[in-house]
């Protein structure tokens, strides 16, 4: 079986777009989001004119540059799952990325990027940690350890290379997973810049010739598939080691000046991305509507027996709870169209039916208290300040996560809880959330509701003061999940 790479390209076959003849792009990331993401965007644009290679730069001391470079920058990308309400799966041949670098291994290379006048986008995807000001970066170091320092030291090689010269910034596109992204990496920059003493034009520089927009990404991506790589190699006929998979859905918001779509031709590639001047409101979209329909639906899912997502919209009780949360909950609360606000919620549900996408309740489940408080509690608040009632389903779900945090302290100090069925399972959060429940045991559904909604410390507030009648209702939901959680979710939505 022949090995991916250039030279057995011409024997493969299988789907491809068109080969980029210029080094456009610098992507701080060889992970597979970022392949499976930015880089089969950018692969769909090259096929309508972008003509955008990338350069990937390995932002940490070891990597897979290695193993990219020995396939030429080709990989597989397998995008699979349900859309329209039909099983999809869509293979091709990732062809813009045209190498990879590792400033470590080759740092004058790694400068060297920035004298190319071509380089136009740098994308990054450094983690949540990965945009942080450290203050240990120093100007000589080969290469700075941290991503703000290696980029700053980039941009200033383009300053010096260039003069400073007007049209020779980037336009950045971060995806990592912070609030407002392109900001706080600006901020990192410039903070870096004064920390080595750069001049006041270089820092206007970067302020004035680059636009750092924040962004919004949005795709399960399930990487190496390595219970069945050596079967799709069979079903390809040939050898990828780079070979990545991920679900279809994909939702890129790019935060902006709208000359941006104009160098971005990603719309008329047809990839889902939407240029805005404000990416607040989609943030808000996906906070409330993906991550609050998780964390309202799968701790008491699990209470009833379920054990990943797919089992939860499988099951007609829980599918309808979700939608009820959506529909009828969440989205009165938001205030973009309703179509697309439709439109995403219909999205929700085929990413959690999607088979390859086997995300166990007990992972989602994990550190719930913030995610309660930052994903649910607002919509709660939201929904009454706008009805002038509770939300039935939402508030349910605070006794579910309170009925799931219902354990017991082991020998081991770790923290557990027991289920219907009669497994017991791990209890997963901060130390004080954790003391503060074990000391819940003994105590009645009422005792816990009162205390666990009074808890400042939890939700910043006093719930059973800031939502009437919320604290009577969680009360009895939690009794009957107590009771048979199964049955308790049933009764709510029937």
């Amino acid at each position: 079986m022949v090995q991916l790479n250039a030279s057995t390209l011409p024997s493969v076959n299988m789907a491809r777009g068109v080969a980029p003849k210029t080094e456009r792009v610098i992507q701080f990331g060889e992970g597979g989001f970022l392949r499976a993401f930015c880089d089969w965007m950018i692969d769909k644009a090259n096929e309508v004119g972008m003509d955008a290679g990338v350069v990937i730069v390995q932002p940490i001391e070891r990597g897979m540059i290695g193993m990219l470079n020995e396939q030429d920058g080709l990989y597989t990308q397998i995008l699979r799952g349900q859309v329209d309400g039909e099983a999809m799966k869509d293979t091709r041949i990732i062809q813009c990325v045209k190498r990879g670098l590792s400033p470590y291994e080759d740092f004058e290379g790694y400068l060297a990027l920035a004298h190319n006048k071509d380089m136009r986008f740098i994308i990054s995807n450094t983690t949540e940690a990965g945009i942080v000001y450290t203050g240990k970066d120093q100007f000589d170091d080969k290469p700075q350890a941290s991503f703000p320092g290696k980029l700053t030291r980039l941009l200033y090689e383009r300053f010096t290379a260039f003069g400073g010269a007007k049209g020779t910034g980037f336009i950045l596109l971060p995806c990592e997973l912070i609030d407002y992204n392109g900001r706080n990496l600006k901020e990192c920059c410039l903070k870096t810049a004064d920390q080595w003493g750069l001049s006041s034009e270089f820092k206007a520089w970067i302020e004035e010739e680059n636009v750092f927009t924040s962004t919004l990404v949005d795709r399960i991506v399930t990487g190496y598939p390595r219970g069945e790589a050596e079967a799709i190699w069979e079903e390809l006929g040939y050898k990828d080691n780079m070979l990545n998979t991920a679900e279809p859905f994909g939702l890129w918001v790019i935060e902006g000046p709208a000359w941006i779509e104009d160098e971005l031709p990603f719309k008329k590639a047809g990839c889902n991305v939407i240029f805005t001047q404000d990416v607040s409101p989609y943030k808000l979209r996906k906070v409330r509507m993906l991550n609050g329909a998780h964390t309202s639906m799968v701790l008491g899912a699990y209470l009833a027996g379920h054990e990943i997502v797919g089992d939860c919209m499988a099951d007609p009780n829980t599918r309808k709870y979700m939608s009820d949360a959506l529909f009828n909950e969440i989205m009165p609360t938001l205030d973009l169209p309703k179509d697309e606000l439709e439109a995403f919620a219909a999205a929700i549900f085929e990413r959690f039916s999607n088979p390859f996408n086997r995300h166990l309740l007990l992972s989602i489940a994990l550190n719930s208290q913030s995610k309660f408080r930052a994903r649910v509690l607002p919509t709660i608040k939201e929904y009454v300040k706008r009805k002038g009632e509770l939300p039935k389903i939402l508030t349910f779900s605070m006794a579910a996560f309170i009925a799931f945090y219902c354990g017991a302290k082991k020998e081991d100090g770790s923290f557990a809880g027991v289920r219907a069925l009669g497994n017991e399972y791990p209890i997963v959060d901060d130390q004080f959330v954790l003391d503060f429940f074990a000391g819940m045991q003994g105590k009645s559904a009422a005792e816990i509701a009162k205390a666990v909604l009074e808890n400042v410390q939890f939700w910043g507030e006093d719930l059973t003061a800031a939502l009437p009648g919320f604290e009577a209702s969680v009360a009895a939901s939690l009794a009957e999940i107590l009771a048979d959680a199964k049955a308790a979710i049933a009764k709510v939505v029937g």
